[in-house]
Order: structure tokens, then sequence, then C-alpha cells
């Protein structure tokens, strides 16, 4: 006797859902679970460099800011080399370069302090201009979003990066420069990104 196979349906598409901070940022949601969570100084104390702070709201099709995000970031140190074992360069004893922040839950404000990154290596002998890689997660994303921001204040480097110029339309490059202000002797970009909408920030297919 032939019996016939029932095939499960495919299991729809899930958001990240409201408890993503419990998993990856606990101590955000007032869970002490580890010892040393990753946090908002990225670079870590003893990193060499400009000290920075980064800040910024992620916005929705509505121009509402969201309030349930979190971000990940990482970025090379000053020298542009990243915390790894296979980068190109000496890696910096104490530097991390990767870190995890949620927005606040009352303003959608999100912060972190790093330094500030150096030039990297990139494809076929270039160099990519100084940049923070952000990963963005929340409720009513169904796959994470994957961007950069870059520094208005690195113009010459910007105009020659083969990421932002491989960006046909000028006006959509514009999206990925953080915006340079001075707080208290420090400086301080300011990156808002908008996920839907005229201005939306470009995100990356990785």
């Amino acid at each position: 006797m032939v019996q016939s196979l029932n095939y499960l349906k495919e299991t729809p598409s899930q958001t990240a859902g409201p408890y993503v901070h419990i998993g990856l940022a606990p101590g955000a949601a007032g869970f002490d679970i580890y010892e040393q969570e990753l946090g908002k100084d990225i670079a870590g104390p003893n990193a060499g460099g400009d000290r920075i702070r980064v800040e910024g709201l992620v916005i929705d099709g509505t121009g509402s800011p969201v309030k349930d995000v979190l971000l990940e970031a990482w970025q090379a140190n000053a020298a542009g080399v990243y915390a790894h074992p296979e980068s190109s360069g000496e890696v910096e004893d104490g530097f991390r370069g990767f870190g995890r922040v949620i927005t606040d839950f009352e303003t959608g404000e999100w912060a972190f302090d790093t330094i500030k990154p150096g030039c990297v290596p990139g494809r076929n002998g270039t160099m990519q201009a100084p940049h923070i890689n952000l990963w963005i997660v929340a409720r009513g994303i169904n796959v994470g979003l994957n961007t950069r921001l870059y520094f208005e204040d690195e113009a010459e480097a910007n105009a020659k990066d083969p990421v932002i110029t491989s960006i046909e339309w000028e006006k959509r490059r514009a999206t990925l420069i953080a915006t340079r202000r001075e707080r208290d002797g420090q400086p301080v970009y300011r990156f808002d990104i908008r996920l839907q909408g005229e201005d939306e920030t470009v995100f990356f297919d990785l």
C-alpha cells in the first residue's frame, strides 16, 4: 500500500518581537545575568584615538521614533584595524570594537561612546573611509538591517570610499553621513536612521 506524504506548511516569518532586549541586552531590560555585558563603550577604556559620542533615533515611515530597537555596532580602531585575529594590522590590546545598545523606551534615543575609527583597507587596494557598521533589529523588522555610519568631517575620504561611491544617487549617499557638533569639548556625531520614506537610510544586503 502506497502512503501519501503530508508536508507541513512553511512557518510564517516573524519579527524580533518584544523580548529581543531580554536575550541580547538583558541588563538594559532589568535582568542581571552577565558579569560583564556588552554595552555602550565599544572601544574600551584604554583604546587609543579620539574619543567621540554617537547618538540618534530610529524613525519609522510616519516620522515617529521607534522605541524598542537594539543596535549592534562594530568598527576598526583609530589605526583602521579590527579586533580580529585575521586583521591585516596589529590588533590593539584591550580594543573591543563591538558593542550593543538599545533605544530609550521613553524617547527612542540611542547613544554609545567610542573612538573615531581610521581608514580601513578595502578590496583591490582601495581604502574605505572611517565608518562604523550598524545592525538594527526591532519589533516590526523581519530581517535585521545593515547600514554604515560615515563622518561628515571626513569629506575627502568619503568621496573616495568604494561603498559610498557605489550608490548611484548622491541624495541617498547623504543618508549615511553623521553630522558633527561639540558638547562639553567632546565631538558628538548625530546619525538618525530612517526605516522608510523619502529620506530612507541606505541599507545593505549582506
